[in-house]
């Protein structure tokens, strides 16, 4: 990268790079999910905006990123510094929800989403972001040292416990390790000590080890998904029937995949379910083969770096903290949902960004990037000074 390059990321500035690469990749979601719900016997001489208009769930995706880009208005209204001050509100209207939720009826045998008519909301995907805000706040009260003493730490544990307990008694494993990998990157580079790591990692594992015992002696079915990975020819159609069929259908693909709008393909025969939703790289994977999913790799890959860039160039802690957790969180859900679908990962149930149906997901993505182009946008003049005298 070029000196003025690195000149103009230390300055205040709109990344439209970033959002840009972010729209980009909406918008390839929106062809995904079209691709996904096609009707071949409605015929495919049509252009590319009837049939994203007649596939409902494409359609509907399209309006949620025009809902989206709403979202990232109101985000970049108020300075982040301005935010970080709220966090209080922030954090218990946060667990409120998630506390609240435990009461609705359950989905998939998950009590996590909030209906209003046909439509639901999912709280925990926004406590992901108020998680980002709140702890990042918290993590800079103290600018010597993110955690002085251990009472402190007490407390940044239950700061993190409180909501991450709620999501697990939903329950929701998923967005539970999603929790635990934004925790551990911003105590990280927060520039928490390694004794406190250890001590985090002790208490996370003697808390984790008889829940596992537990699960494992009742043959639970979601332990029994959770392991299904390791040797999913043991159980094709039961536990392991997703992974399975997925990594078929991303193989059939090849180079080039079979064609978006090819008929008789596994995506369009159901052979993977949900594939519009969890396990939409499988129908990158077969339509659009080797190529397509390079390019959306690349996408992505360009989107983290960036956010990586952001961050080194930002010298308020706060705002650099908030650029992290959301990279973060972005990358463990790629990371892991893609992992899943080619059979390395789990499945956890966790939607792969941008991409994946669901509008709650996706405008809290894009609110995630509205914070980081916040950040950037409004840095303070302390930061750029601090910036020229290092």
């Amino acid at each position: 990268m070029r000196v003025s390059d690195n000149s103009r990321l230390s300055k205040p500035h709109f990344d439209w790079q970033l959002l840009i690469a972010s729209y980009m990749l909406a918008l390839y979601g929106v062809l995904a999910i079209t691709i996904a719900n096609f009707d071949p016997t409605l015929g495919t001489d049509r252009s590319l905006q009837e049939l994203v208009m007649d596939a409902s769930n494409g359609r509907l995706q399209l309006l949620w990123v025009v809902v989206s880009m709403v979202a990232v208005s109101l985000v970049m209204t108020i300075k982040y510094d301005i935010i970080g001050r709220l966090w209080p509100i922030i954090y218990v209207v946060d667990v409120l929800l998630l506390a609240l939720v435990l009461g609705t009826s359950q989905i998939n045998g998950v009590n996590g989403w909030y209906q209003f008519l046909d439509r639901t909301f999912q709280p925990s995907e926004l406590a992901k972001l108020a998680l980002i805000i709140t702890l990042s706040k918290a993590l800079t009260r103290y600018p010597d040292k993110p955690i002085p003493n251990f009472r402190y730490f007490v407390y940044i544990c239950i700061h993190f416990g409180i909501p991450a307990l709620l999501i697990l008694l939903q329950p929701d494993i998923g967005t539970l390790m999603v929790f635990c990998v934004i925790f551990v990157a911003l105590l990280f580079i927060s520039g928490f000590e390694l004794r406190w790591m250890f001590l985090l990692g002790g208490i996370a594992i003697a808390a984790m080890t008889p829940v596992v015992f537990y699960l494992a002696s009742t043959n639970n079915f979601r332990w029994l998904r959770l392991v299904a990975f390791m040797n999913p020819e043991s159980d094709p159609t039961g536990s392991s029937y997703q992974i399975v069929n997925s990594k078929v259908t991303i193989g059939s693909g090849g180079l080039y995949g079979k064609g978006a709008l090819a008929e008789g393909t596994l995506t369009h025969l159901n052979y993977v379910p949900e594939n519009h939703t969890d396990f939409i790289f499988s129908v990158v994977g077969e339509t659009l083969g080797y190529v397509g999913a390079l390019v959306l790799l690349a996408l992505y890959a360009f989107v983290i770096f960036r956010m990586l860039l952001l961050a080194y160039h930002t010298k308020d802690k706060f705002g650099q903290l908030i650029i992290v957790g959301v990279m973060a969180m972005l990358l463990f859900h790629v990371y892991e949902n893609i992992g899943m679908c080619i059979g390395v990962m789990p499945i956890t149930g966790i939607p792969l960004p941008f991409i994946s149906y669901g509008g709650t997901n996706l405008v809290v993505n894009m609110a995630g990037i509205g914070l980081v182009l916040n950040v950037t946008a409004y840095k303070s003049s302390i930061d750029l000074s601090e910036h020229k005298n290092g």
